[in-house]
């Protein structure tokens, strides 16, 4: 049962991500579209090692990695409109 609710919540936080995205009310690289996909493909790559299901965990650990790396994006991109800003 804790795996289900584990399960839900990580695919509802990925799924609002998405939607958030499409509604045009966060970007690609606002800290909380990135938050809820690492969180959320996080909490869902738990559950699929419990399960032992290869395909969801390489699935799942891929897009927390592809959401760490839009995570560097954001941090450079700060970084250099505050240089523009000095």
């Amino acid at each position: 049962m804790v795996m289900q609710v584990i399960s839900v919540a990580g695919a509802l936080m990925v799924l609002l991500a998405y939607g958030l995205n499409q509604a045009g009310t966060w970007r690609e690289l606002d800290a909380g579209y990135l938050a809820l996909n690492i969180v959320g493909s996080l909490l869902l790559g738990i559950v699929a090692i419990e399960d032992r299901r290869v395909g969801f965990v390489l699935l799942e650990f891929a897009w927390a990695g592809i959401a760490l790396v839009g995570v560097a994006r954001a941090i450079r991109a700060r970084r250099a409109a505050h240089h523009l800003e000095s």
